[in-house]
C-alpha cells in the first residue's frame, strides 16, 4: 500500500485568512495543509506515482500475476476510456489483464477494494493479484471573465485536496488483512453533493453532514448484526473513516459513541484522541481526496498507531448520493514496517509550499487542462521547484494531443 499526494501544497490557515473566512469556524476543520494539483499533474500522474514503488518491488513473475487493474475515481477525464488503461501501460503490466474504472463519489475506493477482495476470494485464478488505484483531484479554476469566487467556495476550498492510494490485493495480505464477510453496508438516494459538470461541484453541506452521520450509525449497526459480539468500544483498536475534513469525522465519532456506546463526553474525547486521531494525520496534511480518502485514513492509522501487537481497525466509507460501508481488518507490526518503508511522511514534507500569489495564479492556469481539453503542451517552467520536490523520478503530464494524454518521467 502506498500514498502519493502530489508535489505542491498550501497552508490551509494561510489560505483561509487569504480568503477572509471566519477563523473561529476554521478550527473546526482540523486541517493543516492541502495538496494542490498543478496543471501538469492529473489523476494518472498521482496514481502511477503511488503505484510504481509497489510494482518495482515485485519480481517479474509476481508482476505478471497482476490480472486486474481497478481505478476508483470521480475525476476521470473521459466518459468512455478507462484510466486503468493508462495505468496498465505506464506501469508495464501483462496484457492478460482486466482493466476497468469505478465511480461512486467518495465510496469508490472501498467499492474497488471489496471488488478486488471478492475476485481473490473467488479462487478463479489462484495466485493472482489486483492492482487497486484510488485517485482523485479537485482542480479549482477561475472562469474566464470571472472573479475569485471567494464567497462561493467558502470552506470547501480549504478542505479539498488531491492524491492517490495504490494497493496490491492478493491471497497473502502483508499490510492489512480484511475480515472476510465482516461488513455492513447502507445506502439510499440523496442529493447532498454531486458533480453536475466535469469541473464543477455542487451540494448542500448541511444535508451531506446529516447523511454522513446517518450512514455511519446505520452501517455500523448492520455490521453489528452480521458480526457476532461486535462492540464499538471494545472490538476495534483503531477507527479509520472517510475524511472530508477532520472535524466531520470528529462529529461522526461523537455521534456514534454517544448513541451506540452510550459514552460520556470525556470518554468520547479520550477515545477520539486514542483510536481516531492516528487515522487523521495524513488527511490533515492532504485534504479530502474523495475516493481515496478512506484508504488513506487506513494507511495513516497503520503508520501512526501502536501495532506492537496486532490490532483490528474499524473502517467507515461514505460516498455522496449515497452509499456507505463499515468493515474491518487486522494490521500488525509487519504491516506497519512495510508501510513506513514507503516514507509517506517524508513525501508530504517534501512538497513545495505555494505562496498565496502562486496559488491564485494557478487558479487561472488550471484552465489549460480540464475535461474535454483536446490539444495542449504543458509549461514545465510553471512552479519548477515542485517538479523535483519528490526527490526521485516522478511522472508528469507532458501534453494532450488529440485528447490522448502523454507523460514524462522527471528526475
Amino acid at each position: 500500500m502506498n500514498v502519493f499526494a502530489g508535489t505542491a501544497s498550501v497552508d490551509v490557515e494561510k489560505l483561509a485568512m487569504h480568503r477572509g473566512l471566519d477563523m473561529t469556524r476554521f478550527s473546526n476543520l482540523l486541517m493543516k495543509e492541502k495538496t494542490v494539483a498543478l496543471p501538469y499533474e492529473d489523476p494518472i500522474t498521482f496514481g502511477v506515482n503511488a503505484a510504481k514503488p509497489l510494482i518495482d518491488a515485485l519480481s517479474p513473475e509476481e508482476k505478471d500475476r497482476i490480472e486486474v487493474v481497478i481505478t476508483c475515481t470521480e475525476s476521470a477525464f473521459d466518459f468512455g476510456k478507462s484510466m486503468s488503461t493508462y495505468f496498465h501501460s505506464l506501469l508495464g503490466l501483462n496484457r492478460n489483464c482486466r482493466l476497468f474504472e469505478l465511480k461512486n463519489a467518495c465510496y469508490s475506493g472501498i467499492a474497488g477494494l471489496q471488488t478486488a477482495i471478492n475476485f481473490i476470494l473467488s479462487g478463479v485464478s489462484p495466485g493472482a493479484k489486483v492492482l487497486l488505484i484510488a485517485t482523485d483531484i479537485s482542480r479549482f479554476m477561475v472562469e474566464e471573465g470571472g472573479e475569485g469566487l471567494t464567497e462561493d467556495w467558502s470552506f470547501f476550498e480549504p478542505s479539498s485536496g488531491a492524491g492517490a492510494v495504490a494497493a496490491l490485493i492478493s491471497e497473502i495480505p502483508h499490510v492489512f488483512q480484511v475480515d472476510v464477510g465482516a461488513s455492513g453496508y447502507y445506502g439510499y438516494e440523496v442529493m447532498d453533493t454531486c458533480r453536475p459538470a466535469p469541473d464543477k461541484e455542487a451540494g448542500d453541506a448541511d444535508l451531506s453532514l446529516l447523511s454522513y452521520l446517518d450512514c455511519c450509525e446505520k452501517a455500523f449497526l448492520e455490521y453489528q448484526k452480521r458480526v457476532e459480539g461486535a462492540d464499538l468500544s471494545a472490538t476495534f483498536g483503531y477507527l479509520a473513516m472517510h475524511t472530508p475534513f477532520g472535524g466531520m469525522v470528529k462529529g461522526a465519532h461523537r455521534n456514534i459513541m454517544r448513541k451506540i456506546a452510550k459514552a460520556r463526553p470525556a470518554e468520547i474525547e479520550a477515545d477520539f484522541d486514542r483510536r481516531v486521531q492516528p487515522s487523521l494525520n495524513y488527511c490533515q496534511r492532504v485534504g479530502n481526496i474523495m475516493g481515496a480518502s478512506t484508504l488513506m485514513a487506513i494507511a495513516s492509522a497503520i503508520d501512526h498507531g501502536d501495532f506492537g501487537t496486532s490490532q483490528r481497525i474499524g473502517c467507515f466509507s461514505y460516498g455522496s448520493g449515497c452509499c456507505s460501508e463499515f468493515f474491518s481488518g487486522v494490521a500488525g507490526q509487519e504491516g506497519q514496517s512495510r508501510l513506513r518503508a514507503q516514507n509517506i511522511k517524508q513525501h508530504l514534507d517534501r512538497r513545495y509550499e505555494l505562496t498565496m500569489e502562486e496559488y491564485d495564479e494557478l487558479l487561472v492556469t488550471n484552465n489549460t487542462v480540464k475535461f474535454g481539453t483536446r490539444n495542449v503542451v504543458l509549461d514545465a517552467e510553471f512552479i519548477p521547484q515542485a517538479r523535483t520536490a519528490h526527490g526521485k523520478p516522478t511522472l508528469f503530464l507532458k501534453e494532450i494531443k488529440e485528447f490522448h494524454r502523454e507523460y514524462d518521467w522527471v528526475s
